[in-house]
């Protein structure tokens, strides 16, 4: 699946296919395109190698497609027509540009167990159910035994 085929679905249909509204789409391809534009290497806009042949809401969608649908690499690479280790450099690459954005972070374990929510506990006796088990004898082993089973 391709943005070309996805960017005229309604919001919630394009909810339900990717994952997250397209608000929020948006935002992850402008952070990539933010992250893409800033040049780490020693000779800033000397890039090695050739461009990348998908566009950066391709990319967007193949990591959201790798989440969503469980993927593996070369399946999602095949959808995309490359290889299996350059899915994998884009989408890795992308998941730590997300991650350096802090835009997309959930809140940790101490901001949920800070909440001042109420919590209601019920809790329910059931040690009077007896519990049904087959019944332990040596005929079944024996029978076993004599089969020739082991």
């Amino acid at each position: 699946m391709k943005w070309k085929s996805i960017k005229h679905l309604q919001a919630e249909a394009f909810k339900r296919l990717v994952g997250v509204n397209k608000d929020t789409f948006e935002k992850m391809v402008l952070e990539a395109k933010q992250s893409a534009s800033v040049s780490t290497h020693k000779v800033a806009g000397k890039k090695r190698g050739p461009k990348s042949t998908i566009s950066i809401r391709d990319q967007v969608l193949m990591l959201l497609m790798y989440y969503r649908e469980y993927r593996t690499f070369f399946h999602a690479a095949s959808s995309y027509g490359i290889s299996e280790s350059q899915c994998w450099k884009i989408i890795t690459g992308l998941e730590q540009t997300l991650i350096k954005s802090q835009l997309f972070h959930l809140p940790g374990k101490k901001k949920l167990t800070t909440d001042t929510k109420q919590w209601e506990v019920v809790v329910i006796d059931v040690a009077e159910h007896s519990i049904e088990r087959p019944q332990k004898n040596s005929d079944g082993i024996i029978q076993e035994k004599r089969k020739g089973i082991r």
